[in-house]
C-alpha cells in the first residue's frame, strides 16, 4: 500500500508539469499570449464557437482544449503569474 501511495506522488509531481508545458505549447503553437486576457474572458472566448474558431482553438481535441484553457486561465493578465513580464 505504501508503495501504491510513492508511486502516486511521484505521477502527480511529474504529470502536472508535463500538462502546464503542454499548455504552453499549444498557446505557442497557436500564437496566443495568456496576458491579453483576464480570466473571465478566456472562459468566454472558450464558451463561443466563433471565438474559438478566430484564434484556431477549434481545431484542438477537447483533452487539449481543457489543457489550454488551464494554461490561458493560469497566466491571465489578472492571475497570480501572467505570462508578460511586469504585470
Amino acid at each position: 500500500m505504501r508503495q501504491l501511495f510513492q508511486l502516486l506522488l511521484i505521477f502527480i509531481f511529474l504529470a502536472v508539469p508535463l500538462f502546464a508545458n503542454k499548455g504552453k505549447d499549444l498557446a505557442k503553437q497557436l500564437k496566443i499570449n495568456a496576458s491579453i486576457k483576464a480570466t473571465s474572458q478566456w472562459d468566454r472566448v472558450f464558451q463561443k464557437e466563433r471565438k474559438m474558431k478566430k484564434l484556431g482553438i477549434d481545431k484542438l481535441s477537447d483533452k487539449d482544449k481543457l489543457v489550454l484553457l488551464e494554461y490561458l486561465k493560469n497566466h491571465a493578465a489578472d492571475s497570480d503569474a501572467p505570462e508578460a513580464a511586469g504585470i
